[in-house]
């Protein structure tokens, strides 16, 4: 069987090394980036999941705005997309973005990845 591969976009080194440890212990393959990735970067990459924080630190756009494209692009609209983020409005961004789900900061470890599987499970 594959080993699904998950990229996560977070500013925050911090919650970079924890979901790495987290989701590699999981049996995942794992590519972090502290930045804004394009579409294009994101398809040469080949994620199964993209878990994504709202604001990116140093980027010009949102990953709500990033979510938004890849959704709007039939070569990565298949991918599904975690938002997570501690914005307030984290429900309506992800509805807005078609997100295909969310996870708020500070988050339970368990949860976080019980909703990955569910994504990758579907």
């Amino acid at each position: 069987m594959k080993t699904a591969k998950i990229l996560i976009i977070d500013d925050d080194p911090d919650i970079l090394e924890v979901l790495d440890v987290v989701f590699q212990d999981s049996g995942y393959e794992v590519v972090l980036s502290r930045s804004c990735l394009e579409p294009d970067q994101i398809q040469i990459i080949h994620p199964d999941l993209v878990l994504l924080d709202v604001q990116i630190a140093g980027s010009r756009k949102t990953g709500a705005d990033l979510c938004r494209q890849l959704k709007a692009d039939r070569q990565t609209t298949h991918l599904p997309v975690i938002l997570f983020s501690a914005v307030e409005n984290l429900l309506e961004l992800a509805k807005e973005s078609l997100a295909d789900n969310y996870v708020n900061k500070p988050f339970s470890i368990d949860n976080l990845l019980k909703k990955v599987e569910v994504q990758l499970a579907s």
